[in-house]
């Protein structure tokens, strides 16, 4: 049974974050170049997780502007499937109860060169505590024909191909 749930963390405390805010933008160019100059592949994971009323789940992080669906970085030796349990648990305090299905495979060249991304569909969740502090600003479920204007967009696209029956552009 899917039940509805409040945003993961304690939003009331904004240092964290705030710090986030602040050093992450200045950070992250330094760690996707160590990512080029050490990997020649990255592969990410994200879900598109829906409710009974066919709503999408959504997070706002406190480093990137706009809505993403939630997901992150697949670590070195960890399988696909449980980079995304955890990524679903860290950010959107969703654990999942059943398979996620594979919806697509998606390269992320333009951004990242050597990136791959993982889009799975999942129903089948309940609601968890949040484990990742200070990452995610807020978490929100959306319509599908009601996003947010400022929802990233490869994560956009995702969803109008599951959900809207778009074809699917093998490109993030």
């Amino acid at each position: 049974m899917q039940m509805e749930f409040a945003p993961p963390g304690d939003l009331h405390h904004p240092w964290p974050m705030t710090w986030r805010r602040i050093v992450e933008p200045f950070l992250r160019p330094l760690m996707f170049a160590g990512f080029r100059l050490t990997r020649g592949l990255t592969l990410g994971v994200r879900g598109i997780v829906t409710n009974n009323r066919g709503e999408v789940l959504l997070v706002e992080h406190t480093y990137l502007p706009g809505w993403h669906l939630p997901g992150g970085g697949v670590e070195r030796g960890e399988p696909a499937h449980l980079a995304l349990e955890r990524e679903l648990e860290e950010e959107a305090g969703v654990r999942l109860t059943g398979p996620a299905r594979l919806l697509s495979i998606h390269s992320n060249h333009a951004r990242f060169r050597g990136d791959h991304v993982l889009v799975f569909h999942c129903q089948a969740w309940e609601p968890c505590q949040a484990t990742s502090v200070g990452e995610i600003a807020a978490v929100g479920w959306f319509a599908p024909d009601a996003l947010p204007a400022d929802t990233a967009g490869g994560h956009r696209r995702r969803i109008e191909e599951m959900l809207g029956g778009l074809p699917v552009d093998h490109d993030w």
